[in-house]
């Protein structure tokens, strides 16, 4: 029932944005204006060779772009031009665009890509450390073409699928003996996109303006565009409604005004533009806890809770019940076939008392402590979704409130957590930002990687069995073994499924044509009024 709710929730919100971009293809464009984007929260870096993340490409991805990029055509060119596989899958070659240039009006090439490749992409970038663990170098035989070698085999559509999010160059002669972590250029990005960094003012904005010297002839349309920080979702919706603000994005208002607004013609209110970006509400474990090392006590919690009732009341019913690590948006790599946990108030009860956890005098099991993402409301109304469902199985659940640098810290770093709960985001293929969640290894304190204390050697190798395969039949089929082993020992749960929503004011014209579009360039947008 939850799938077909997803489907006829897409289907309402996208009708209006789809019409809109027929009639918008038809009009003659206008040149010049500013567009005013809404972001929840403040982004530190700026810098998407260092951090992967729906927040930083929202700005960046206008900036600085990746060798290859994603449209409803499929993969198409970018800074790269064309790309190939050797047979053995150890060298993949990229042909690189000739006259493009930084916007200090340096030249790209290949040195670009071989040290962004090496020093970024493969030790500093969440998910492409595990994903880049066996490059050992990318060679430039000349300045256009990047040659990349392998100890294993990389997957040619692998590589590909990976590049819009984990496949942007930065310019070597500005990192190049520097301290790359805190390289001021992280915050104050230099790239070839269609807009320049001009300035970020903390908590308030960031500005960007029009490339005069852009590749593309006769692009941007746009002059600027601004980024600005709302927290309160109320306020950012009446700054949508009052024009002060022509999108936002990823659920970045209350689904109260999603619904509201999609019945307002000044906005086009839907889902399209987010099918590679499809997410997963979580909830995660920090494993170094012995209760929560316990799987009976896993399994437990997982039967306390009331999916349906999470979609129905936080999600609208655009959602559905997740399956595993993979979503339905993975295609051939997604399977059902896996272990499910139906909600069982009694069943959960009886498995907390024989694994050794009887309700005490104070009417409670034991405690834990549980930090919710500040990602938006569906994520603070999840948590507290979470808390009130573990009382129902007499777990005290105490909420820590944080804002964006103190869940990551807390979380991925500190470890300073029990549970915790937000979101993961799929990204074309499962080995470019979904196993990692699952693999050990992964560098200290990385955000959005496995950071949990859960380790199994024997997922371990089947990751990195099904990352070097060069079948995509086989690959499937090992993606399936994985999705199932993580639905047995749910290491992490992977609650709900869902696309973002963005409300969108029909002044924008071009908006949401390629299925990443808020992480795009926005080359083609353009303002009506």
């Amino acid at each position: 029932m939850k799938k077909q709710l997803i489907g006829l929730g897409i289907a309402c919100l996208t009708a209006s944005t789809a019409l809109t971009a027929g009639v918008a293809s038809a009009q003659e464009v206008k040149k010049g204006g500013t567009a005013i984007i809404h972001m929840i929260s403040e982004q530190r870096i700026l810098n998407p060779a260092l951090r992967a993340s729906t927040g930083v490409y929202n700005i960046s991805g206008k900036i600085v772009e990746p060798l290859i990029d994603k449209s409803y055509d499929g993969y198409v060119p970018v800074l790269a031009t064309e790309w190939s596989g050797s047979d053995d899958g150890l060298t993949i070659t990229v042909k690189l665009r000739e006259n493009v240039r930084w916007h200090d009006g340096e030249d790209f090439t290949c040195d670009d890509v071989s040290f962004t490749a090496i020093e970024m992409w493969k030790k500093l970038l969440n998910y492409s450390s595990a994903l880049q663990a066996n490059l050992e170098s990318v060679d430039c035989p000349d300045p256009h073409t990047a040659v990349f070698n392998y100890s294993k085999p990389m997957p040619l559509d692998l590589f590909v699928a990976a590049m819009p999010d984990l496949g942007h160059p930065m310019p070597k002669h500005l990192y190049e003996g520097t301290d790359i972590p805190n390289n001021p250029y992280n915050t104050a990005p230099v790239g070839t996109g269609p807009f320049k960094f001009v300035e970020y003012e903390r908590g308030q904005y960031v500005m960007a303006e029009k490339n005069e010297d852009y590749w593309r002839e006769g692009y941007p349309y746009l002059d600027r565009i601004v980024w600005r920080f709302i927290k309160d979702k109320s306020a950012a919706a009446a700054a949508l409604e009052a024009g002060e603000v022509h999108e936002s994005g990823f659920i970045g208002v209350s689904m109260a005004d999603v619904v509201r607004l999609s019945e307002d013609d000044r906005f086009d209110v839907g889902t399209q533009g987010y099918e590679n970006n499809v997410a997963h509400s979580t909830v995660e474990f920090n494993h170094r806890n012995p209760i929560l090392a316990d799987l009976k006590v896993r399994q437990a919690i997982y039967h306390g809770l009331d999916i349906d009732y999470a979609i129905d009341t936080i999600m609208r019913g655009f959602a559905a019940p997740g399956r595993g690590p993979v979503p339905q948006a993975g295609g051939a790599n997604y399977t059902d076939d896996v272990k499910t946990y139906a909600y069982d108030v009694e069943l959960a009860k009886k498995m907390l008392d024989e694994a050794g956890y009887p309700v005490k005098d104070d009417g409670f099991r034991f405690k834990l402590r549980h930090r919710p993402a500040p990602w938006g409301e569906y994520t603070q109304l999840w948590g507290e979704y979470f808390a009130q469902a573990m009382k129902e199985i007499n777990i005290d659940v105490e909420i820590l409130t944080n804002d964006a640098p103190g869940f990551l810290n807390g979380v991925y770093r500190d470890h300073d957590f029990d549970t915790a709960n937000g979101w993961h985001q799929f990204r074309s293929d499962p080995a470019v930002s979904t196993t990692v969640w699952l693999r050990s290894g992964q560098p200290e304190g990385t955000p959005w990687t496995n950071q949990f204390g859960w380790k199994s050697e024997e997922m371990d190798q089947m990751i990195d069995d099904a990352a070097s395969e060069l079948d995509p039949e086989k690959r499937a089929e090992m993606y399936h073994a994985i999705q199932r082993k993580e639905m047995e020992e749910i290491p992490v749960i992977f609650a709900i499924e869902h696309p973002f929503i963005s409300v969108t004011s029909k002044k924008l014209k071009n908006h949401h044509n390629t299925p990443r579009w808020n992480s795009s360039s926005w080359y083609d947008l353009w303002l009506d009024e």
